[in-house]
């Protein structure tokens, strides 16, 4: 028998993230979607964008998709959101629900240079999130159709850090353009074909664009 889902009001300053990083550019995206929105539309649209969370050792939410929205609308001064919670581990100790959620797929503890690190380095607020531009790169390259939108969790994560290794930091931060360029013809080519949502191929040359700084 389908249960109906749990659905509860939470303050932005009470959810925690399961990853470290965002793409800041991403978040000003939707933070100006949000500011373009009727006080009418924004309740519609806080009503039908549910924030999966689990429920974790002293009854705190933690944050398993959505953190884009979530720090946009904290940065634009909401307060809550509606959350639903995919799974009680309330009854877990802190190493245990890092454990279970990163077998899950559902904890991301990379940093913003796409390195592994402990998962005491993932922040306690969704306002102290670090930037990736990788990650931005990722989220404008798969709404650019370079690749498929993909339920493999943490899907824009693994084509940031494909993204990393072959694009200049520099041509990130100061010629995004040119970047997501670059980026489109590497998502198309065969190098990228182990990626989930890759659907190339093309024979087209990224070179001059790439590379390490």
């Amino acid at each position: 028998m389908q249960r109906d889902p749990i659905v509860q009001t939470v303050p932005i300053s009470q959810l925690r993230p399961t990853q470290i990083t965002v793409g800041l550019r991403e978040v000003g995206e939707k933070r100006r979607h949000w500011a373009g929105l009727s006080a009418e539309h924004r309740a519609g649209f806080i009503g039908s964008h549910l924030v999966p969370v689990m429920l974790g050792p002293k009854g705190r939410h933690y944050v398993t998709d959505h953190h884009h929205l979530v720090r946009a609308l904290h940065d634009e001064g909401a307060k809550s959101v509606l959350v639903t919670i995919v799974s009680d581990l309330s009854g877990l100790d802190q190493a245990a629900l890092w454990i279970y959620a990163d077998n899950r797929g559902w904890c991301h503890p990379y940093d913003a240079k796409g390195r592994r690190v402990d998962f005491d380095e993932i922040p306690t607020s969704i306002a102290a999130l670090q930037d990736d531009p990788y990650r931005s790169l990722a989220g404008a390259l798969r709404r650019a159709g370079g690749f498929a939108k993909e339920v493999t969790p943490f899907s824009e994560f693994c084509w940031a850090d494909f993204l990393r290794r072959r694009v200049k930091a520099k041509t990130v931060v100061h010629d995004f353009a040119t970047a997501l360029e670059a980026a489109y013809r590497l998502a198309k080519s065969a190098d990228a074909k182990y990626l989930p949502g890759w659907c190339g191929p093309s024979h087209d040359d990224a070179q001059g664009l790439l590379g390490p700084d």
